[in-house]
């Protein structure tokens, strides 16, 4: 059997073990979308200021942002702490004393982690359109695609970058959840940033967060041009060079002692 065919297998395999898995699923899925349906609720009447100039209904806004937090839940946080915790139980190990590559595991893992993100963007494109008539503007589709796949696989890879500083299966959920939950409320994802104080700004522009939630509210919400944000892609870019190389240089196949 070919790598590719055990790939394809692996993803397959991983992609059946989710659906079987209805917390895991419930919260990947159930939970973004209740918490569009509240925000939306609370604030939809009023505006948000997405660029100079122009301002759209919150509950427009709040269509891609949590749409950004449902893709770095999938990539980052769900993707860091099985792979954690497998590692943790000794499958890596097993894994890597079977004929199967080694990489053919973690392909599957990240190819069911962007996925899973992409059908969950599917939804909230279609729940944004047929709730509150807010879709993406056919000349800025490719934007919002592009800034899709450039985080979905930039969060992969800090997923797997951050195994790295988790030392058993018992700190994963605290280390992944305090590392990203306070730059949700710092990055224009939570919380519409419209006045932010200066530290509040300067603080969610250093990490990529901001960068991916900018990019895709722009795109989602008609930005002027073709809706490429440019800067905040090469931010994005950068952050997911960096984490690819400190999981090739740093990643851990076996348990921690």
């Amino acid at each position: 059997m070919s790598d590719a065919r055990r790939a394809l297998r692996q993803i397959r395999f991983t992609n059946r073990s989710f659906w079987r898995n209805r917390a895991a699923a419930f919260f990947t899925f159930i939970f973004p979308i209740m918490l569009l349906a509240i925000f939306a609720v609370l604030f939809g009447n009023g505006t948000v200021r997405v660029g100079p100039g122009r301002s759209v209904r919150a509950s427009t806004f709040y269509v891609p942002a949590i749409t950004a937090f449902a893709v770095i839940s999938a990539c980052y946080t769900n993707l860091a702490m099985m792979v954690t915790i497998h590692r943790e139980q000794g499958i890596l190990k097993r894994v890597r004393g079977t004929p199967m590559p080694a990489w053919t595991y973690l392909s599957a893992r990240v190819a069911h982690a962007v996925l899973v993100a992409f059908l969950m963007a599917g939804i909230f494109v279609a729940f944004g359109a047929g709730a509150y008539g807010a879709s993406v503007p056919l000349r800025t589709l490719p934007a919002f695609a592009v800034t899709l796949v450039v985080g979905a696989a930039g969060f992969c890879a800090l997923g797997l970058a951050v195994t790295v500083a988790i030392p058993n299966a018992d700190a994963v959920s605290p280390i992944v959840n305090a590392s990203i939950l306070p730059l949700l409320f710092f990055s224009n994802v939570f919380i519409p940033l419209q006045h932010p104080p200066a530290w509040v700004d300067v603080v969610g522009k250093i990490f990529p967060v901001r960068h991916f939630a900018d990019a895709l509210v722009a795109s989602y919400t008609g930005a002027p041009g073709s809706g490429f944000r440019g800067m905040d892609l090469l931010v994005l870019g950068i952050w997911g060079l960096g984490g690819l190389a400190l999981a090739v240089r740093f990643f851990a196949w076996e348990p921690r002692t």
